[in-house]
């Protein structure tokens, strides 16, 4: 099997026709939108590589510096083709991608599988990969039955882009100080994500008081594909350290859905972390359920001695 390394904007139709078989086959894409956003506008030290059997793609990598510049962390994507030899193509790519990182001063590796198998968990740690997080993806009917309870001196509206951007990043960066993906955002990372064309500043929910933001939603609609229904994420949810324990966050969430309900969707989404009781607790009590198990596998890479 051969490794070839290509610039990570090449050979897209490649990339999206193995994405696609992948969904096909599993039900999910294999590819998360951070990888897609660095494929069209890839970082100086973006790499790609696909695994061939002649000039037949088996598989695509992808690994890039963390969005919210974390000191030495890089975001792996990996597609392999489900009519692949899994553990070579899983193995030749993820070998890749070190020798990469390497090469660009070491650091960590943060690989997020979707819904591993034991299997797939299994090689993983073969590889040198060990379990960092798990996350739920959790969903809910819609529309619910309960409408949104705000404390007094709470109005929301929509955000606006522009007028919103530094107000909106300070809160967030406070709401998920130490995150590893949602902490640390900059004006370049939040401009990316309101250049997509999923953005829709009605489905980006803040609550305000006489101070200026105290907690937002951010949704997103993912279109039907495939087995999969139109879906409503709730794509990022915050409250801000001086909104917390104002009972906040339930109407947030609340508001957000039934936004998302009233254009039809009727399947609502959102990702919570294993370890997060209280944020489970409430989700739980709206109706949400567990849908899929996902994993971020970690993996440290020295950096390369000449």
């Amino acid at each position: 099997m051969a490794i070839d390394v290509v610039p990570a904007t090449a050979g897209r139709e490649e990339v999206e026709a193995l994405d696609r078989k992948v969904r096909s086959a599993t039900g999910h894409e294999a590819l998360n939108e951070a990888v897609w956003i660095d494929l069209a506008h890839p970082q100086p030290t973006s790499g790609g590589f696909f695994a061939r059997d002649g000039v037949t793609p088996l598989g695509f990598a992808h690994v890039a510096r963390a969005d919210n510049d974390a000191a030495g962390t890089w975001m792996v994507g990996l597609a392999v083709d489900p009519d692949a030899p899994a553990a070579a193509t899983t193995g030749a790519l993820l070998d890749a991608v070190a020798a990469h990182v390497a090469a660009h001063g070491g650091g960590t590796l943060v690989y997020w599988r979707l819904g591993p198998s034991d299997e797939e968990d299994a090689r993983l740690r073969a590889l040198g990969f060990t379990v960092a997080r798990e996350l739920y993806q959790m969903r809910v009917a819609l529309p619910l039955e309960e409408t949104p309870v705000w404390p007094a001196g709470i109005t929301t509206r929509t955000f606006r882009p522009g007028a919103d951007d530094a107000a909106w990043l300070a809160v967030n960066n406070r709401a998920f100080a130490g995150h590893a993906e949602q902490g640390n955002w900059t004006e370049e990372t939040l401009a990316r994500r309101l250049g997509e064309p999923w953005f829709d500043p009605t489905l980006f929910l803040l609550a305000v008081d006489d101070d200026g933001i105290i907690g937002f939603n951010w949704c997103k609609r993912h279109d039907a594909a495939g087995s999969e229904p139109a879906l409503g994420e709730i794509f990022v949810i915050g409250v801000d350290d001086r909104g917390r324990g104002r009972g906040i966050g339930r109407p947030l969430a609340i508001e957000g859905l039934g936004r998302m309900a009233a254009t039809g969707i009727r399947t609502g989404m959102l990702y919570c972390a294993a370890d997060n009781d209280g944020a489970l607790r409430l989700y739980r009590s709206l109706g949400f359920a567990v849908h899929r198990a996902d994993r971020a596998y970690e993996r440290t890479v020295r950096p390369h001695q000449p």
